[in-house]
């Protein structure tokens, strides 16, 4: 039995890997990688390995894909056969070679034929062992009976080394002059020779590695004087092995690959103006918006960049709640309602990725941190307990986690992004009319989305929201995943205020009794009424404040002494919903001093030169300006980004500051003498909570030009389907044909229909006219396009 876990690579660049999956022979990752390729390459590469822990992981076997083969596998499941790896297949870059082919005369009065081989450079060699190469090239003229190499200088530490070296080989015997003065090179001679370009990493004191070669015969040069071309490395003499190998096994894969050409923002107008006066239309199923997510075979190609281009635009909030409550039109019951995966709820699944990827961080953070870098165990089902665990230990180490990251989430709701709160309140009060006898429904409707599908997502699979650097390890995985079954269910059971859990397995049911109490009621049903709320989130005297962050830090003296060591003053601060307070030490009961969060004005980074030190920020009240320094730069943002949250609805908030300090009577930014000047700079522009999402709209208004593109047979289906309807109104005696799709009002639709197919014509001319264009431009043997040589 093997540890196995799998890569993902761009040629020999590892982009991702997957977690380890103990003790299988027929693992199952069930992982989905979704990543934007930012430079050429030749394969699309897994690699399976066998986890070891004392030695280097073993490499069991691949699967390459030429990239020109991507798109034949693209959006559906295929089993690939696992190839054989050896070093000298493993491969990746370009080298530029030029070719000439001389014609000498000796002293004597002799011809000889000289072949020059000027080595110019390659580009994108791989890293060996994390770090960019020491490359050099071998130059070697081969033949039946010749083998005559030359090599190159070393060039350090770079993946794209410019060498620009020429060598000379002589490729024929000496003749003499003929009449007309020319000299042939004999055909079998030339058809013979080869010339071979080896790259090397230079081991220096272990074994040089293979990096690639090219081989170009010489009968290139046989109509023309000089040849000059980029090569794909290639791998060598794979050509020569057997055909047969071991059987390493197959590994399945689900690959979906686009490729998309961006044009110049004028072409989008059209396009993005349908896509956004989509929230408008009535009813929303004729909206090109919906249509999009309609014909998609995928709706999850639809959904991404759908979401950011309305969101950009704030145009996401009518959207959602406008096709969530047609989810609700086909709901009959309560108890399941947002539970389907529909384009409303997955486009509220990609809204919350994308604007509560910081809510994550600092409200699970800190206690995923504590969970995964413990070794509790808190495996509470008895056939999977190790020999020595004490299941009531396990209990006690599981509710204590769970207690804490139920209490963390149930005080957050200060830090939900608006946008969310926002679309919280159109789903509660949309399921309160349409179930206005169910006094539950109101809190799951919320819950089904912010306890199933994100908090309790992110907390059983947190790296993939950036909460943690990697995958944890097999225990730690159990032990979020039965924390994360827990806090859904309190979400669930909360917000419906059931009596019973909903648990499959006895343990787990048994374990769950712990938190059948009215507190935990009380505490789902309070945050998800603050989350679902339109009121203003400004913290009042009402409720508990919420701890946000604390930590030590340095700040500087409010001007008792001159600039010095003693400045600068170890403290120890915390943040709650109402104040921001400093002390020295935790716990002490020394002084401490107060900033309430209503008067802060603003949070901005300090200028380095202020007082010549790293990782300042400035927290601008009513008084003098609090000057402190984090540890480090990341620490200083999480500070500054939490600052500015909790004080962003405060009135009177500042839209000026000065980037540097008083210090000696005036202000270093901009000399003003009075402390009270008006500040020199804008202060940062945009409000953290309020999340406005830097994209390149272009990008995705082409995005969806190339899925309307794909999907016009649908379109056309679905248009032919619109005017059956609106001829024929009866019965539909053959719903076959369009019963898949959901036509409100036919007429609506079809017009949609028709403006959709105008705009996907007119920007099918620029695109044509750029792909003759491009086609025409990369040349073969161009940089862009290299020629690729022997395949393996």
């Amino acid at each position: 039995m093997r540890d196995c876990f799998c890569t993902i690579n761009l040629d020999q660049e590892e982009v991702y890997r997957t977690q380890v999956v103990e003790k299988s022979l027929s693992p199952f990752f069930s992982e989905e990688f979704y990543f934007e390729i930012p430079r050429t390459f030749q394969y699309l590469s897994f690699y399976v390995y066998d986890k070891n822990v004392l030695q280097r992981d073993l490499r069991i076997g691949k699967v390459a894909i030429k990239k020109e083969d991507l798109c034949n596998h693209s959006g559906r499941e295929t089993w690939f056969s696992l190839q054989p790896i050896d070093s000298n297949s493993e491969v990746q870059g370009k080298v530029h070679l030029e070719l000439k082919l001389n014609e000498l005369i000796t002293e004597n009065g002799t011809v000889c034929q000289q072949l020059v081989v000027h080595v110019k450079a390659c580009h994108g060699l791989p890293l060996i062992n994390g770090q960019s190469c020491d490359p050099y090239a071998t130059v070697s003229l081969v033949g039946p009976s010749r083998n005559d190499q030359k090599k190159t200088k070393v060039k350090k530490k770079t993946s794209n080394p410019q060498f620009n070296e020429i060598f000379y080989f002589e490729v024929t015997r000496s003749s003499s002059y003929t009449r007309k003065s020319q000299f042939q090179v004999e055909e079998e001679d030339i058809e013979k020779l080869e010339i071979r370009i080896d790259l090397w990493n230079n081991g220096n004191l272990v074994q040089d590695v293979f990096l690639g070669e090219i081989k170009v015969p010489v009968n290139v040069l046989r109509n023309d004087a000089s040849h000059q071309a980029w090569y794909l490395l290639q791998p060598r003499d794979n050509g020569n092995k057997s055909s047969k190998t071991d059987d390493l096994g197959s590994l399945r894969l689900n690959i979906c690959y686009t490729e998309d050409y961006v044009l110049p923002s004028e072409y989008y107008g059209p396009l993005k103006t349908l896509l956004l006066k989509s929230p408008d239309v009535q009813p929303i199923s004729a909206s090109a918006a919906y249509i999009l997510g309609e014909i998609c075979r995928d709706k999850n190609d639809a959904v991404l960049p759908l979401v950011r281009l309305l969101l950009h635009h704030d145009k996401l909030v009518p959207f959602a709640t406008a096709v969530a409550e047609l989810d609700l039109k086909d709901t009959q019951d309560a108890n399941t309602i947002f539970r389907g995966n529909s384009l409303a709820t997955r486009c509220l699944d990609e809204m919350m990725k994308i604007v509560g990827r910081h809510y994550l961080k600092v409200t699970l953070k800190p206690i995923l941190d504590e969970i995964c870098e413990s070794s509790k165990s808190c495996e509470i089902d008895p056939i999977k307990l190790k020999e020595g665990d004490n299941v009531e230990n396990n209990k006690e180490n599981l509710r204590y986690y769970v207690d804490k990251l139920f209490s963390t989430i149930v005080k957050s709701s200060m830090s939900c992004p608006t946008v969310m709160c926002d679309i919280f309140y159109s789903l509660r009060q949309m399921a309160t009319q349409r179930f206005p006898n169910d006094p539950h429904v109101q809190y799951s409707a919320v819950s089904s989305f912010v306890f199933l599908r994100f908090f309790a997502v992110a907390v059983v699979s947190p790296h993939t929201f950036h909460l943690r650097p990697h995958h944890p390890d097999p225990q730690t995985v159990r032990t979020l995943t039965l924390i994360s079954k827990t806090i859904q269910t309190l979400g669930s059971w909360g917000s419906l205020s059931k009596s019973k859990s909903s648990f499959k397995e006895t343990f787990m049911c048994e374990f769950f009794k712990m938190f059948q109490e009215e507190g935990y009621i009380m505490a789902v049903k309070k945050f998800l009424d603050e989350i679902s709320s339109t009121e203003t989130k400004v913290s009042s005297g009402t409720s508990e404040p919420v701890h946000l962050k604390e930590g030590e830090m340095y700040k500087r003296a409010q001007g008792r002494t001159r600039i010095g060591k003693k400045n600068f003053k170890k403290r120890w601060f915390c943040l709650t919903s109402r104040e921001l307070t400093y002390h020295k030490q935790p716990g002490s009961k020394d002084a401490i001093y107060t900033i309430p969060v209503k008067n802060i004005l603003a949070v901005e980074k300090l200028e380095e030169s202020s007082f010549n030190k790293k990782n300042m920020f400035q927290v601008i009240h009513t008084e003098k300006p609090l000057y402190v320094q984090a540890n480090n730069c990341v620490e200083a943002n999480e500070w500054i980004d939490v600052l500015c949250r909790v004080s962003r609805c405060n009135q009177n908030r500042l839209s000026s500051y000065h980037p540097s300090a008083y210090l000696n009577g005036n202000w270093l930014c901009c000399l003003e003498t009075s402390e009270n000047a008006l500040g020199c700079k804008p202060c940062t522009a945009g409000v953290p909570a309020d999340i406005q999402i830097d994209i390149d709209e272009d990008r995705e208004t082409e995005r969806i030009y190339s899925l309307f593109t794909l999907s016009l047979l649908k379109l056309q289906k679905m248009e032919e389907a619109c005017g059956t309807i609106a001829v024929y109104q009866g019965p539909q005696k053959e719903p076959d044909d369009y019963s898949n799709f959901v036509i409100e009002d036919s007429v609506t639709t079809f017009k949609t229909i028709q403006q959709i197919k105008s705009v996907v014509e007119k920007l099918d001319e620029p695109h044509e006219t750029y792909r003759k264009k491009r086609s025409s431009s990369a040349k073969y043997g161009s940089k862009e396009n290299p020629i690729i040589g022997k395949t393996f």
